[in-house]
């Protein structure tokens, strides 16, 4: 197990984890996360899996990763399985789970084509998952397990309409006989895929990506029953991640209770496109009459707020922008381009502690134009205004502006871009307050 660990420590500095969101920032896009935790060593340690994207062309790759921390700041993580494990499909790998029985640790996955789901099997939550085989009779993608308080373990899985059944006793094949259908369904729940199951104070709670607000799988919505099969009620959307690109398309995350706090792992697009998806989480809460309040998407994540002082370069703040309109997004490098007349864009929260008294912004100029910055996650107080000048799109320079507010404690900056119409404006790399 050590020697495991170590090795996937070596990987994390070249995947810059971090307590803030995007999670995994620097160039590793991690989608469709599922949060387990379990106790290694006598620590309790939360561990994320998910599909990898590698390419803005197709969703997902070959590959899975594995992340795990033991205190939602510092992470681990690296390589755990690899399609060229299945031996009967050769496509690249949609969303997984992970389930531990007795020691052992079954990895669910899923694929396009006509064996669409299968299990692999480790001594460790790290990998390498092994002995790939398929799970005869569970059609459809998106597989999930869920073990209850009796032992018996059950999969969830499904497309427009999700199926449960039980596992056999080996963990690796489902009782066709079990197999129910309909537990959730577009019309009655918003279910479009990727369910997960968990159980709290004795209700059974479905997450799954919601199409109700807008016809698009933006949402993790979740229902609710006091049995396993159901009936469930549809209860609501636990976090939407429209505006994190101006072509999110799809949404897919887990619920998982660590350390006390409750939280909500999901993922958003970058790079202007419905692919590239980078993991984020959020912390949320669970009333005593088993709802979960919508949260919004932040910048801060599980972590602390973001530090405004940071010197340029130290950390990919554009990056963490969580909230853009227009046709601004992250591009590949981690900064905020292609900025249109109109745009904006949002982050939630910085500390400013005593207040800034000037702020830097270091810049690519293209079609130029007018940065204005508020203090408030709509409009407010006015921060600071630039004028940006002309330039070729490439050369890099560094522009400084009055902070002309009394900005102190924690609070959201937003960002409203102006210019010449249909231009590309300028590229922001990176800020700070000085």
């Amino acid at each position: 197990m050590r020697r495991l660990i170590t090795g996937a420590a070596l990987l994390a500095a070249a995947f810059g984890a971090s307590a803030q969101n995007p999670i995994f920032l620097n160039k590793a896009y991690n989608s469709d996360p599922q949060a387990r935790v379990w106790t290694i060593d006598g620590k309790p340690t939360l561990f994320v899996y998910g599909s990898k994207d590698e390419n803005t062309k197709y969703y997902c790759s070959s590959k899975y990763d594995v992340f795990s921390t033991e205190d939602m700041i510092h992470w681990i993580g690296g390589p755990s399985f690899s399609s060229d494990e299945v031996k009967y499909n050769d496509e690249v790998l949609y969303a997984p789970d992970c389930i531990e029985k007795d020691g052992k640790y079954y990895l669910f996955f899923s694929q396009p084509g006509p064996d669409p789901e299968g299990t692999a099997v480790s001594d460790s939550p790290y990998g390498p998952f092994k002995d790939a085989r398929r799970v005869e009779n569970a059609e459809q993608i998106d597989p999930s397990v869920f073990i209850d308080d009796d032992g018996q373990a059950w999969m969830f899985w499904g497309q427009f309409s999700a199926k449960c059944a039980k596992l056999n006793p080996d963990m690796r094949s489902i009782d066709p006989s079990t197999i129910k259908d309909g537990i959730l369904t577009e019309a009655e729940h918003h279910f479009h895929e990727g369910v997960q199951a968990f159980k709290h104070n004795g209700t059974y709670y479905l997450t799954f990506a919601d199409i109700g607000r807008r016809g698009m799988p933006t949402c993790i919505g979740y229902a609710t029953s006091k049995n396993i099969t159901g009936p469930y009620t549809y209860r609501g959307v636990i976090i939407d991640n429209f505006g994190s690109d101006p072509c999110v398309w799809n949404n897919h995350g887990s619920v998982v209770k660590f350390k006390n706090q409750w939280y909500v792992f999901y993922h958003r697009s970058s790079q202007g496109s419905n692919i590239m998806r980078q993991t984020c989480a959020e912390p949320i809460e669970i009333l005593p009459d088993s709802s979960i309040p919508e949260v919004e998407m932040t910048s801060t994540g599980a972590g602390k707020p973001l530090d405004p002082y940071l010197a340029i370069g130290s950390d990919p703040i554009a990056a963490r922008a969580c909230y853009l309109t227009g046709h601004a997004r992250i591009d590949k490098d981690h900064r905020l381009s292609e900025i249109r007349d109109f745009d904006t864009a949002a982050w939630r929260d910085f500390d400013f502690k005593d207040g800034p008294k000037k702020m830097i912004l270091s810049i690519c100029p293209e079609a130029g134009g007018m940065i204005y910055v508020y203090s408030e996650y709509l409009y407010g107080n006015n921060v600071a205004t630039f004028k940006v000048p002309e330039g070729d799109g490439k050369t890099l320079i560094t522009l400084e502006a009055k902070v002309g507010t009394d900005l102190k404690g924690v609070r959201p900056i937003r960002m409203r871009f102006h210019g010449d119409k249909d231009k590309n404006l300028f590229t922001i790399n990176s800020f700070r307050f000085e």
